[in-house]
């Protein structure tokens, strides 16, 4: 839902829309955990239910049909206009710039680990990765479907981006001050995260300009 089509008139902004955020991851690990250790239990659904504070099973189900699908869920409530509007974003963001990066990012990275056996076991090697697929799938989530999609929430997830960056290039730093990666490979990975970083500081920076015009303050 856009900004300007709340029907409570209430806007969301970054900091609310961080404290969602971090109270989702909550309960997505929440969620899972239970689901691991309760999988082969005959009444796994209402145990979860249970210790998720879910008051009736049907709550419980629809909610984890959420966790487990939540593109699916989402796709259900936009219009065939918006379904429309939110592929043409996607598709605009795969042809972007910056999305161009990510996927240089990333093939670098698979390169890196089929050649080097030994990083595959690599703890801050699997940061790396993971940190550096994290951020690309944040990006995704900030910048496909602008007009769909509060403002709040896309510089929400943008600092989400610019987290895992960090992480990505705190990760690669290690390896380079263990011996595990030489300087020279660990500066093309840097080049490679620091085009993406420098791209989401842009787009923070758009972002909260758009957020003063529309609704003032810092």
């Amino acid at each position: 839902m856009s900004d300007k089509d709340d029907p409570q008139g209430e806007v969301w902004d970054e900091y609310v829309w961080e404290r969602f955020l971090r109270e989702q991851d909550k309960n997505t690990e929440k969620y899972f955990k239970l689901l691991e250790e309760y999988m082969d239990h005959p009444d796994r659904d209402e145990i979860i239910a249970g210790e998720m504070g879910w008051s009736v099973f049907s709550e419980a189900a629809e909610t984890s049909g959420q966790f487990e699908n939540f593109l699916g869920e989402a796709a259900e409530f936009l219009t065939d206009d918006e379904e429309e509007e939110f592929d043409s974003e996607f598709e605009e963001f795969t042809n972007s710039p910056i999305y161009s990066d990510t996927l240089r990012l990333h093939r670098w990275i698979n390169r890196l680990l089929d050649r080097r056996a030994d990083l595959r076991e690599n703890p801050d090697a699997a940061v790396f990765a993971t940190r550096s697929a994290v951020c690309g799938a944040k990006l995704a989530a900030a910048l496909c479907g602008h007009e769909t999609t509060e403002l709040g929430m896309t510089i929400a997830y943008l600092k989400r981006a610019l987290h895992a960056a960090n992480d990505s290039l705190a990760a690669l730093g290690r390896l380079v001050d263990s011996g595990a990666l030489d300087r020279r490979r660990a500066a093309a990975g840097r080049r490679h995260v620091f085009a993406i970083r420098n791209s989401i500081v842009e787009n923070l920076g758009r972002s909260r300009l758009e957020w003063r015009e529309r609704y003032g303050g810092n």
